[in-house]
């Protein structure tokens, strides 16, 4: 396809499991499940609302990468290990989107990739 372009942030997880951190083809961007982590160590240890900035940041450099911005995300999907951990994730993910405002969902797991990983966020996206 000639219009589809990858973005990857280079994890190890990328090249592992053989995906990219985000893909646009035509107006449409999805990035994927991405966590709090930085040259391989979790950032925010214990603090969901650090963890959801960086989080919603890498997703926004992501968007970036594909000519889009935080102004062009529709849908957010969180997953989190603690469903009590809502409002200073809510804090974070509100004051990132201002007046944007996506569908988003909040949905509990039993377990992320890390245990010090409180959250998870994928997000989609439509830029013309």
């Amino acid at each position: 396809m000639s219009d589809r372009r990858e973005y990857s942030t280079g994890t190890t997880w990328e090249e592992t499991f053989g995906y990219s951190r985000a893909v646009r083809i035509g107006d449409q961007i999805r990035v994927s499940g991405t966590s709090a982590v930085e040259d391989g160590e979790v950032v925010g240890v214990d603090d969901p609302y650090q963890q959801a900035r960086h989080i919603l940041e890498t997703i926004g450099e992501s968007l970036a990468e594909l000519d889009a911005g935080p102004e062009d995300v529709i849908l957010t999907r969180i997953y989190v290990a603690d469903f009590s951990l809502w409002e200073p994730i809510g804090d974070a993910h509100r004051e990132f989107f201002g007046d944007v405002r996506p569908a988003t969902t909040l949905i509990e797991v039993e377990t992320l990739p890390r245990p010090e990983l409180l959250l998870e966020i994928e997000a989609e996206a439509v830029n013309h």
